[in-house]
């Protein structure tokens, strides 16, 4: 912990620390690349040993595979509709991949990768890429009247226009930062009641009563961490869902 010379450094788990390189010194491999193998792996092996066992009276493992596969299929379809039965793949790695970025970040001496704006906007441009692409590749050029909505009187187009152009434009940075700053200030916040509990335990006896009100504080706060970190990836799928949705059907 941060609590050095009665100091909080709450920001100092952020920093990224070299703990390979590849390609000779040329490309760093740091603990957030890490982390998001780990996260891999973890998220392959819940598929490859919970759907090996093909029972028909599932264990709990292949209940959790079984549930996560039908929990995401079911969203897609129900957000774009059948076609949603295409983007299935995609919709399902980003949600656990995100997921499991959230919950490894809260296990000690990990490192929480969602919390660098590099890796959420890169998730959401990539977002907004396939978007564009899917509408472009199915309306062509029609795509752009997404732009002024049917109807609108056409004196307002100078204004409509730029306005729905922002609004597009303004998904990626809406997408990446809601997820950034959620798990940015969870962790501050696990760090700042940590040092508190800290110092105050180094003051002596009476310290140690005083510890208790940020120790029960740190816990509780472990609870809601959980509830944000499968939040978070939810949101950021559905959205995702909602925006394929509009990008199939144009409105």
């Amino acid at each position: 912990m941060a609590a050095e010379g009665h100091s909080i450094d709450a920001l100092g788990q952020f920093k990224l620390h070299t703990v390979g390189s590849v390609f000779g010194s040329s490309v760093n491999f740091t603990q957030s690349n890490l982390m998001m193998l780990v996260a891999g792996a973890l998220i392959l092996a819940l598929l490859y040993f919970g759907a090996r066992p093909k029972a028909v009276v599932p264990g709990r493992l292949q209940a959790a595979a079984e549930l996560a596969y039908d929990f995401i299929h079911s969203m897609c379809t129900d957000q774009i509709g059948e076609e949603g039965r295409r983007f299935f793949p995609f919709v399902f790695t980003l949600f656990f991949f995100i997921l499991f970025g959230n919950l490894l970040g809260l296990l000690p001496f990990s490192f929480t990768y969602t919390s660098h704006i590099a890796v959420t906007a890169t998730l959401a441009l990539t977002v907004i890429v396939l978007v564009t692409v899917v509408a472009l590749r199915i309306h062509g050029l029609h795509f752009f009247s997404y732009f002024f909505p049917s109807g609108a009187p056409k004196w307002l187009a100078p204004i409509i226009i730029p306005i729905e152009i922002i609004s597009y434009l303004s998904r990626p940075v809406s997408l990446s930062i809601r997820l950034f700053a959620n798990m940015v200030a969870g962790h501050v916040m696990f760090e700042v009641f940590a040092s508190f509990m800290l110092m105050m335990a180094a003051a002596g006896i009476f310290g140690y009563v005083g510890a208790v009100g940020p120790l029960v504080l740190n816990v509780a706060l472990m609870g809601f961490e959980l509830l944000v970190a499968v939040l978070q990836a939810y949101v950021f799928a559905i959205l995702t869902c909602i925006y394929l949705h509009d990008a199939v059907h144009l409105h």
